[in-house]
């Protein structure tokens, strides 16, 4: 089977190329080798991989930065999903597309099922819906579109990582607890991805994460007990919940945007909780850390 990944450079991207099965064939492009925000350059590069499946893990995800830069967020969310889907729908492929929880306003009280209404508060969570609109409209009924949530890896940005660096730099640490959702780990994303394509009738919308729930300070403290126990800290500070409010952001971000994956979890199999996977994703951080098999 032929895979086309687009995004080579993002988290997931990165986690796709390094745990693909064996008997995938996988070329993934990162922005300066196929810029989806131009549709001749996705054509291109579509017509010359035929791909039997299109991975499309490209997207601006900045999401502050997405309020003032909203034609950017556009160009790449909304514009170049579009573009993804209407180069796959001429040579008849399938796409796997990846889109977010921000597309919904979390003021849901129980989990937000893949047909719920989406809702989303900022530039990045609509641009976002733009994008899984246009995959849809393009594709209809063969789209797969996953959403995922709060995700991160031992490559590139993140909070995790963020918050490593400022627990070694700083006294304290004052960290918002009144957001909810489910830390992902983008290795055990890409595998569940790979599950994914290789599952008949696995589409339409779909929702995954890693199991649990946390606030981003419940997220901060574990991140700090696990470094701690694997030698990645060597100090404890303070970590102190605050309110949204008194953190104010350019962006507005959900209140509790935690997503419903029973359906697929059913067909793909049950994710393991964040923490675990957040202790199998420290461990590649270690300076003897050696390539990892997702849990």
């Amino acid at each position: 089977m032929r895979v086309l990944i687009f995004g080579a450079a993002g988290q997931a991207g990165w986690e796709l190329q390094r745990s693909s099965p064996a008997g995938m064939s996988v070329r993934a492009l990162a922005r300066q080798d196929a810029d989806i925000t131009q549709i001749d350059a996705v054509r291109a590069a579509v017509q010359h991989w035929q791909p039997h499946w299109i991975i499309n893990a490209a997207a601006y995800t900045a999401v502050d930065r997405a309020e003032s830069e909203a034609a950017d967020a556009y160009a790449i969310n909304g514009d170049g999903a579009a573009h993804v889907a209407r180069a796959a729908l001429e040579i008849h492929c399938q796409v796997l597309h990846i889109s977010t929880d921000f597309v919904f306003d979390g003021q849901s009280p129980s989990p937000y099922a893949p047909d719920a209404s989406v809702h989303p508060l900022g530039v990045y969570g609509a641009s976002k819906a733009a994008g899984e609109e246009a995959v849809r409209r393009i594709l209809g009924d063969d789209a797969l579109i996953l959403r995922t949530a709060w995700v991160y890896s031992s490559h590139g940005h993140n909070f995790v990582k963020t918050m490593l660096k400022l627990m070694a730099e700083r006294a304290e640490l004052r960290i918002v607890a009144d957001q909810i959702g489910s830390p992902t780990w983008a290795a055990g994303l890409a595998q569940a991805i790979w599950r994914a394509i290789g599952t008949k009738d696995f589409r339409g919308t779909q929702h995954w994460t890693d199991a649990g729930i946390a606030s981003w300070y419940d997220f901060a403290v574990a991140i700090q007990e696990e470094a701690l126990a694997c030698g990645l800290l060597s100090r404890t500070i303070p970590i102190l919940p605050i309110r949204s409010m008194d953190y104010p952001t350019p962006a507005r971000r959900p209140a509790c945007a935690v997503l419903d994956k029973s359906g697929s979890y059913a067909q793909l199999g049950t994710a393991p909780h964040w923490r675990v996977a957040l202790r199998a994703m420290l461990q590649e951080l270690l300076p003897a850390a050696s390539p990892h098999h997702a849990p």
